[in-house]
Parts: C-alpha cells; structure tokens; sequence
C-alpha cells in the first residue's frame, strides 16, 4: 500500500454517508401525515361536545339569534362593505409600493 492509497482510504473514513433525499422527503411527510391524522383524532371528542352542547341549547338561542339578527344585520353589511373597499384599495396601493 502507497502513500496514496493510505491518504484515500483515511479520507474516505472522514466522508459522510450517501443519503437518499427522495426516502427522506417520503419519511418526513408519512410522520407529518401521522400527525396530523393524530391532532384531528385529538379534536373529535371536543367536536362533538361542542355539537352536542348547541343542539341542546338550539331551543334556547334560536330566539336571542333572531332577535340579535335583526338588529345587527345592517350594520353586519356595512363592515362586510368596509373590509371588502379596504382590502381593494390595499391590493391596489400595494404594486405602487413595491416599485
């Protein structure tokens, strides 16, 4: 063995394992998958607490929504009217800024 081929075989001691980016990816997306299959499991029983709780109380609400409805339905249009010109005039404002 040559001074070469002892300075190859050191260097390849020092030499990072290949790695397969495209099993990585695979790997990492089935865990993110897995996760979020487990926080949507997570928010199933409150779900249906909260669905449960409103059916119950639907009798209840029903009158104070009406009555709240009226009341609030023109002034519901009017905010709706002042975010749709706000985010108009910001989307139309914002190329000027840019340049």
């Amino acid at each position: 063995m040559n001074a070469e081929e002892r300075l190859k075989a050191a260097f390849a001691l020092d030499e990072p394992p290949a790695r397969d980016l495209g099993f990585s990816a695979a790997v990492m997306e089935r865990v993110a998958r897995r996760r979020l299959q487990r926080s949507l499991l997570l928010l199933v029983p409150p779900l249906l607490a909260a669905c449960a709780v409103l059916w119950a109380l639907g009798p209840l609400l029903l009158p104070l929504a009406e009555g709240l409805g009226q009341g609030l339905a023109p002034a519901a249009g009017i905010v709706v009217m002042v975010a749709a010109l706000t985010t108009f005039s910001l989307r139309a404002l914002a190329p000027r800024r840019a340049r």
